[in-house]
């Protein structure tokens, strides 16, 4: 098989996620057939170094060795079971190590993110309900945040090209000013923004708080908004405010977390705890659909009861599929025994240090948290879309998958990355860019 016959089998049967499918009369699919470590391999064995994990997911690389035997194993053992009325042995031992992990209580599961995002805000509105406070049923978010597709995450992201078209489907939720330091007054640090942006959040729920259930957020990096970055200083003081004021904190960590930001989660650098956490992306990494919502005992016991409605009914097929835990429970190990966070702090020290190439380009805001890097272009906006396809097409025929988000390109790579690929990565990138100039 050649690569275009995988394309043009693809073009005939699969509708493609987050694309307008006419555009790839002029902008071909990538027909991968394998990939090993950071790279993906086409068909006809052309080679990607994959900087942007696959969609955030993978962590460790493709192939990894020591996923695939988990999951292996497990086949041998059992493949799934219903989660309702059973259990099973990996998806007890995942909650309790998340628990451990997070200092959350029980673990909900589902297979992707916008399902824990669902998850996390019918517990939110449930819970309410059955402490006798029902009027709380109301949701705010921030401004350019994103939580998912599906009705309820829709709801509460704010990126209009997703979700104008769904608006009468939707739910109304309230956005707060956004801390991401880019929005900041001239001169105003990255802390005062963040204060003053918690300032202004207070206000709104001080107002509002008898018909709020919840405030979602996805800490430290708001990551389709153009990897808006912020200060922790934000997640505290908004920690403090819902509890003043009787309001859940749902920390998205979605994306983030599992040592993206630097921490194992990005909560643990504002030193608090939310209601609830959503988590999925590099939770198995990369290798099969999970997500998870914890959440406090307090939450949980208010839906313990004799009473069957009382309870959360919320169920998936797949919820708690013991092969996605058993990949799960492998990338957990690979952190425990592989010091991943020590090794990610080294690679992102050698990347910074090699960010002084990138000179006398039309870029904006280089930025850093962990293992995620991004810098906004500076050109004109009529520009500015024939440069995120040139520079996306530019960057594969160099072998570097990168995908903009508007005006801004990042790097989100495997954990697994090396010196000389994060060479690689940035030689090509600095090439894409100078190439459109």
């Amino acid at each position: 098989m050649k690569n275009q016959d995988l394309l043009n089998r693809s073009l005939a049967s699969v509708w493609h996620p987050c694309t307008q499918m006419k555009a790839h009369e002029t902008q071909p699919l990538v027909p991968i057939a394998r990939g090993e470590g950071t790279w993906l391999y086409d068909v006809d064995g052309k080679r990607y170094l994959d900087a942007v994990s696959s969609w955030w997911v993978n962590l460790f690389g493709h192939n990894n060795p020591k996923i695939k035997d988990a999951i292996k194993q497990q086949l041998d053992t059992l493949e799934h079971v219903i989660l309702a009325g059973f259990t099973h042995e990996p998806v007890v031992e995942l909650s309790e190590r998340l628990s451990k992990l997070t200092g959350l209580g029980h673990c909900f599961y589902a297979s992707d993110g916008a399902s824990a995002t669902e998850i996390a805000l019918k517990m939110s509105f449930h819970y309410w309900r059955n402490v006798g406070k029902a009027g709380k049923t109301k949701f705010i978010s921030l401004q350019n945040s994103y939580h998912g597709e599906t009705l309820g995450a829709l709801s509460v992201t704010d990126v209009a090209i997703f979700k104008d078209t769904y608006a009468p489907l939707l739910i109304q939720s309230t956005q707060m000013p956004s801390p991401d330091w880019r929005l900041s007054e001239a001169g105003e640090s990255a802390e005062a923004y963040a204060l003053r942006c918690a300032a202004e959040l207070e206000v709104y729920i001080s107002e509002h708080h008898a018909e709020l259930a919840a405030l979602i957020v996805e800490p430290l990096i708001q990551c389709a908004a153009g990897m808006g970055m912020y200060h922790a200083i934000y997640l505290q003081r908004a920690r403090e405010i819902c509890t003043k004021y009787e309001v859940h904190l749902i920390a998205d960590e979605i994306a983030v977390g599992f040592g993206r930001t630097g921490t194992m989660f990005a909560m643990e650098q504002a030193e608090v705890l939310p209601d609830f956490m959503c988590l999925s992306k590099g939770i198995t990494g990369g290798y099969l659909p999970l997500s998870v919502t914890l959440t406090t005992d307090l939450i949980y016991q208010a839906f313990y009861d004799d009473s069957i409605a009382r309870g959360f009914l919320h169920s998936h097929s797949y919820t708690g599929n013991p092969l996605a835990c058993s990949a799960a429970l492998a990338t957990l190990d690979i952190f425990e025994q592989e010091q991943v966070l020590q090794s990610n702090r080294l690679k992102a020290q050698y990347l910074n240090t090699q960010l002084g190439k990138f000179v006398d380009l039309p870029i904006k805001h280089m930025r850093h948290r962990g293992m995620v890097w991004a810098f906004d272009t500076d050109y004109a906006p009529e520009k500015q879309v024939l440069f995120r396809q040139h520079f996306y097409t530019q960057a594969l025929q160099s072998g570097l998958l990168l995908r903009p988000i508007g005006n801004t390109v990042y790097w989100m790579p495997p954990y697994t990355i090396s010196e000389e690929e994060i060479d690689y990565m940035l030689t090509h990138t600095q090439a894409a860019l100078q190439n459109f100039v």
